[in-house]
Order: C-alpha cells, then sequence, then structure tokens
C-alpha cells in the first residue's frame, strides 16, 4: 500500500535539527523523498506499523508534527502531478 508521510519538525534547537535528520533517514528507509518533508513510502501493513512506531518515538509531540496518508494499494489514480518530477514512481522499472 501506498502512504504519504508529511511531518513538520521544529529546528530552532540542536535536538530539533537532530530530530529532523533521524526523521527522514527512517522515511527514507520505507520510501522516497517527493518533497523536502514529504515521503511516499510503498509499505506492507505490517511496515507501516513500524514506521509509525519508530517516528513516534523521535518526535517531540509539543513542537513536532506528523502526518500519514493512506492511498491503499490502488493510488495511481490518487496522485496528480504538476511540474518537474524529482523522483522516480515507485512501482517504475529503474535502468541503471
Amino acid at each position: 500500500m501506498m502512504v504519504v508521510v508529511t511531518y513538520d519538525v521544529n529546528t530552532e534547537t540542536p535536538a530539533g535539527r537532530r530530530r529532523l535528520r533521524n526523521v527522514a533517514k527512517i522515511c527514507m528507509k520505507y520510501g522516497q523523498r517527493v518533497q523536502n518533508s514529504v515521503f511516499e513510502c510503498s509499505v506492507t501493513p505490517s511496515d507501516y506499523l513500524v514506521l509509525k512506531h519508530d517516528l513516534a518515538a523521535i518526535v517531540d509531540e509539543t513542537c513536532d508534527s506528523l502526518r500519514y496518508y493512506n492511498l491503499g494499494s490502488r493510488y495511481s489514480s490518487k496522485i496528480e502531478h504538476y511540474g518537474v518530477r524529482r523522483h522516480v514512481p515507485i512501482d517504475e522499472v529503474m535502468m541503471l
């Protein structure tokens, strides 16, 4: 299934900047960055639970924010894109 993860981490302190880096690292394990604080993640239901658990352990609920958009397994018709594409669609073949 496709899950879009968005986050806003307060970076006014060194601890906040560290949380921001850690959130991005965890999201990169499960998907690809499509905008600065937005990741598209193709995950299984169990991976989704682990992803949410790992991110919840990092963020500070008093000043940070996480949002999850579960697009399901038939997500291709739910995504529209305009402008420069900066990533490779997850379900397409990538040749190196």
